[in-house]
C-alpha cells in the first residue's frame, strides 16, 4: 500500500481484469493515475504471466485489503506436461524435460482426486515469501535454493476442462496461500513426468468474480464520473460479518475509542453502522461491551 503526496481522497474497491505481462503493482499504479487517488493497494499479487481478477483498494478500503488476502480463490490454468522451468511457469528457463507417459481419463481423474482436500504444499523458490528477511525470488535469482517447509492448504475443487498428450486445462478452487505453479508441478509428477504453468487466469477472489471486473482499456475510455461508478463500497468484502446499527450517541462514543454496553449479540467481530453509514469494525466482548476495532474515516469520501 502506498500514499501519494497529492491526489483525491477516493474510497472504494475496483475489480481489475489484469492483462498479461504486467506486474500487479504496475497495474495498480495505472488505475491509480486514472482515478487520481492518493492512497492505493492491491489484495495479493498476480504473477506478470497471469491474467484475471485483481481487486484494487483505494483510500480507506486499504484497511480491508489484509482481510481480502485471506479469502478463497479460483483459477483456470493450462499445464504444459514434459517440461519444467526454474520459475514454474512459461517465463522461466527450461531446466528439465521428460517424456509424458500415456494416461487415460480415468487415471487422470484419480490423479486429480488425490489433490482434493487439505494437502501439504512446498512453496516455489520464485515467490515473495521471505527467508531471514530476504524474498525467496531474490535468492533464486542469485542462484541460491533453500529448503522450504511445506504449508497446509486446501483444494476445494479441481475440475478437468480439457487435456491432451502434453497438456492439461484445469479449473481450481483453493484456499489462500495456494501456489498454482507448485500444484501444476505436483500433478505432473504424479502422472510420471514434469510440468509447468503455460497460462493462468484468476476468475474469482472471495465474493468477487470477473463478471464485475474491468480491463484497463475499458477504464481508460471512461469519463471521471464513470470511473467513480466502478468503485465498490468499502464494506462490501465484509458482508459475511454480522452488522450492528448504532444510535448517533453510541457512534460518538465508539469514535472516541470508548466501549459501549450492548444488550444482545454473540462475542466476535461485527460491522458497525451509524444511520446506515459504515463506521468500521467492532468487537463484541464476553462482558457485553462493544469495543472499537478498526474505524474508517469516510466523512469526505468521493464514493
Amino acid at each position: 500500500m502506498a500514499k501519494r503526496k497529492s491526489g483525491l481522497d477516493i474510497h472504494g474497491i475496483l475489480l481489475l481484469d489484469k492483462r498479461e505481462g504486467v506486474s500487479s503493482n504496475r497495474a495498480l499504479q495505472e488505475v491509480r493515475r486514472l482515478l487520481n487517488a492518493n492512497k492505493a493497494g492491491h489484495t495479493g499479487s498476480l504473477d506478470p504471466l497471469a491474467t484475471g481478477l485483481l481487486p484494487l483498494c483505494f483510500g480507506e478500503a486499504t484497511k480491508v485489503s489484509g482481510m481480502m488476502l485471506d479469502q478463497d480463490k479460483r483459477y483456470q490454468v493450462r499445464v504444459r506436461l514434459g517440461v519444467m522451468t526454474d520459475t514454474g511457469d512459461a517465463e522461466g528457463q527450461v531446466i528439465a524435460e521428460m517424456p509424458v507417459p500415456a494416461f487415460s481419463e480415468t487415471t487422470l481423474a484419480a490423479c486429480l482426486d488425490s489433490f482434493i482436500g487439505e494437502i501439504d504444499q512446498v512453496p516455489p523458490m520464485y515467490s515473495a515469501l521471505k527467508h531471514q528477511g530476504q524474498k525467496l525470488y531474490e535468492l533464486a535469482r542469485a542462484g541460491i535454493s533453500i529448503d522450504r517447509p511445506p504449508r497446509r492448504i486446501s483444494i476445494y475443487a479441481l475440475n478437468l476442462l480439457d487435456y491432451g498428450a502434453d497438456y492439461l486445462c484445469l479449473d481450481v478452487s483453493c484456499s489462500k496461500g495456494t501456489y498454482i505453479r507448485s500444484l501444476a508441478e505436483d500433478i505432473a509428477t504424479k502422472l510420471g513426468s514434469c510440468g509447468t504453468v503455460a497460462s493462468l487466469r484468476r476468475s474469482a477472489a472471495g465474493q468477487f468474480d470477473l463478471s464485475a471486473a474491468y480491463t484497463l482499456e475499458q477504464l481508460q475510455a471512461m469519463r471521471p464520473e464513470q470511473l467513480q461508478n466502478c468503485l465498490i463500497d468499502v464494506d462490501a468484502p465484509l458482508a459475511d460479518i454480522p452488522a450492528l446499527q448504532l444510535s448517533a450517541a453510541q457512534c460518538l462514543c465508539i469514535k472516541q475509542g470508548q466501549q459501549i454496553t450492548m444488550s444482545a449479540g454473540l462475542p466476535g467481530l461485527v460491522r458497525i453502522y451509524c444511520e446506515q453509514d459504515f463506521l468500521g469494525l467492532g468487537e463484541l466482548l464476553l462482558n457485553g461491551k462493544l469495543a472499537p476495532k478498526k474505524l474508517f474515516n469516510l466523512d469526505n469520501q468521493l464514493h
